[in-house]
């Protein structure tokens, strides 16, 4: 079996080209993971995924441990099986999922115990458990539990809570059982604040990840403090391990984050967006509900290759998403996807010409345009 290492092939500035090798198969970086928080990318069969070019993919602790429970999947053949996708999928620990129950829940030393937003059932998430679920499940990577503060929270208070998940994630390491194949990341954690970044980091290299992600960003900050306090902290991060941004984002903040060092990402925001009728396109985001679409026999963006753009117009989608067909949530979200890893793709081929700058600022040029 493959062991699980990252491979780096070559950088440009600060991007990075690599390949992550997990027992499920490669990954080429940067890469983008669609997220799939119940056991399904929302919209999409797995042949679909794949067609649009990803290669991972997320899937949700919290809810996958209320149900049908790990311990089901565990006895159904483990995630790939059950949901019928067999290349590399790396699960959350739950910890954002169960911070943002807000009332719901207690954080103490022990773990977190929090009620079910399903039906009220009371549950404890420890480190130990949290990894525990997670290799019930199959995961080619492992999430530490750790504490996302709200945005706007003192510096104190962020240093405190980093320190604890510091803590858990040492109890992570020590309940995690090394396969051949399989990873355990640490989150880096301590807001915007450069100094506690830079703690964090260290705290997890002295434990020891197979990777390292960046927790705690995209949760109310602006665009440019997500990106300054992204670059601040992958200096602070060895370059033989990947490095995963979480929850981030918007295209141009993709490119930002990739040219900052950043090699993994994912997102609910193309599929979210797909749902909802809105498209990522060269030239910005189109919302197919204005009116300006009902009668546009053009393709929503003319260089894409996916279905919705290959086959159908602005207006029958615009139809679709106005009459709440289901087939323009399906179409929207390949196209959405797609788009995410084409640009993943390009930027790839990029950085390995040694040109990932001169392409991030034609795109983001056009990204930005009025949308036509």
């Amino acid at each position: 079996m493959t062991s699980f290492h990252f491979t780096l092939h070559k950088t440009d500035g600060l991007a990075r080209l690599g390949t992550l090798h997990t027992a499920h198969g490669a990954v080429q970086t940067p890469t983008f993971m669609p997220v799939g928080t119940a056991a399904t990318v929302k919209a999409m069969a797995p042949d679909d995924i794949l067609a649009t070019g990803a290669e991972m993919i997320l899937g949700n602790t919290y809810h996958l441990m209320l149900r049908p429970t790990a311990e089901r999947i565990d006895r159904l053949g483990g995630l790939h099986t059950f949901m019928g996708w067999s290349r590399p999928i790396l699960t959350d620990s739950g910890g954002y999922q169960v911070m943002s129950l807000s009332a719901l829940r207690r954080i103490e030393e022990s773990g977190v115990t929090f009620r079910s937003h399903i039906d009220g059932s009371e549950h404890v998430l420890t480190p130990e458990r949290a990894v525990e679920i997670q290799r019930l499940l199959g995961s080619d990577v492992t999430m530490v539990l750790d504490e996302c503060p709200p945005f706007g929270v003192s510096e104190d208070e962020h240093a405190a809570s980093m320190r604890r998940s510091m803590r858990w994630a040492e109890r992570c390491r020590a309940a995690w059982t090394p396969r051949d194949g399989y990873g355990l990341f640490g989150i880096v954690q301590g807001g915007t604040f450069p100094d506690l970044r830079a703690e964090s980091a260290a705290a997890l290299q002295a434990i020891g990840f197979e990777g390292y992600a960046i927790g705690g960003l995209a949760v109310g900050e602006d665009a440019a403090t997500m990106l300054s306090t992204t670059e601040s902290t992958t200096a602070h991060l060895p370059a033989d391990r990947p490095r995963y941004l979480m929850g981030v984002g918007k295209p141009d903040q993709l490119v930002g984050a990739v040219l900052r060092g950043i090699d993994m990402f994912d997102c609910v925001l193309p599929t979210r967006s797909g749902r909802t009728g809105q498209a990522f396109t060269r030239h910005g985001t189109l919302n197919l509900r204005n009116a300006c679409h009902v009668d546009d026999t053009s393709p929503l963006d003319a260089d894409c290759r996916c279905l919705a753009c290959s086959n159908f117009t602005r207006a029958y989608l615009s139809h679709l998403t106005r009459t709440g067909e289901i087939l323009g949530a399906m179409l929207l979200t390949r196209h959405n996807i797609t788009f995410y890893e084409d640009v993943m793709a390009e930027l790839r081929t990029a950085i390995a010409a040694g040109n990932a700058a001169a392409w991030s600022e034609t795109f983001l040029a056009r990204y930005r345009e009025t949308p036509r």
